[in-house]
């Protein structure tokens, strides 16, 4: 059975940090590409980034671009994003996904960027 635990999101104020983390199982995690989705309040999935299995590509959103960070350890089957400078808009549900759409994906962690 696939799994994707998803974890590390929380209140943080604007222009704080988080690292959100997903541990994976259930599947080859190394032989996959892995991506990072979110959904605000009210709204769709909205693809955030994705990485490959060799960790050799890592494309991002525009939005996105220069405040977050893509990483995986396929030793461990973990993924990471570090998320940097974050504003009110990036408040949603994060998810680690098997694919763009998110169609295969954990359970979701909150992050909420607020004063």
């Amino acid at each position: 059975e696939v799994q994707l635990v998803e974890s590390g999101g929380r209140l943080v104020e604007p222009g704080g940090s988080l690292r959100l983390s997903c541990v994976a199982s259930g599947f080859p995690f190394g032989a996959y590409t892995m991506y990072w989705v979110r959904q605000p309040p009210g709204k769709g999935f909205e693809w955030l980034a994705d990485i490959n299995k060799g960790d050799t590509i890592r494309d991002y959103a525009e939005h996105v671009k220069g405040r977050f960070t893509i990483s995986r350890d396929n030793a461990n089957n973990v993924m990471y994003l570090q998320m940097n400078d974050l504003k009110p808009e990036d408040t949603a549900t994060y998810y680690c996904a098997r694919d763009p759409n998110g169609a295969v994906r954990g359970q979701g962690t909150q992050v909420t960027v607020s004063s």
